[in-house]
């Protein structure tokens, strides 16, 4: 399920912005801390009920992550610095989101607690993967795109069909959705990392 795979074949659709970026002058590094300051947006709208402020934010933290990456290659300056930066802040864009969104009451503390254990976990899990010598890997079932993808979709139908399941909003089930799948995702990238750790 994971879009993460499909990032080599959007470059045809991301190329003409990442043209207009480079015309304003906008480093990849730019890039990569305006995500992170839309992200912190994201979280605290969330939390104060804004959820269609949220939901703008988590896309422009989407397409700031997107960028920042395709803008590094075109301009040939991408390096492991970059890629570190880039990961630390992912990482925490995704604590600031999914606490903005079990802190404004969307589910309880537990659930939230699960959805990012299981959230950082698998991210962890992808990185580690490359640590240790077989390669960054954004296999498994529930990807960091996935989210973003699955959190503006349930943010919209919050607001479109208000009201609650079983006690949770679309944005509550989706929290119990990612502790579930995140964990999952996360058993699945530490076997695929443990197969071959013995190829090396």
């Amino acid at each position: 399920m994971t879009l993460d795979q499909f990032r080599p074949h959007v470059q045809g659709i991301v190329q003409p912005v990442v043209n207009l970026t480079r015309k304003l002058g906008i480093t990849p590094n730019g890039l990569t801390v305006a995500s992170f300051f839309v992200s912190i947006l994201a979280g605290i709208a969330f939390y104060a009920g804004g959820v269609v402020l949220g939901v703008v934010m988590v896309a422009l933290n989407a397409v700031f992550d997107a960028l920042d990456g395709a803008l590094a290659r075109d301009m040939g300056v991408a390096s492991p610095r970059g890629d570190f930066l880039d990961h630390v802040i992912d990482r925490y864009a995704d604590i600031f989101i999914i606490t903005g969104i079990f802190a404004g009451g969307a589910a309880s503390w537990p659930i939230g607690v699960f959805a990012l254990t299981g959230v950082l976990m698998s991210s962890y899990l992808g990185t580690q993967a490359q640590a240790v010598g077989v390669g960054r890997y954004y296999g498994g079932i529930l990807g960091r795109a996935d989210r973003l993808v699955l959190i503006m979709i349930a943010g919209v139908l919050t607001v479109l069909i208000p009201g609650e399941i079983y006690g949770l909003n679309y944005l509550g089930w989706l929290l119990v959705i990612f502790g579930i799948f995140g964990h999952y995702t996360a058993f699945q990238r530490f076997a695929h990392v443990w197969r071959n750790i013995g190829d090396l």
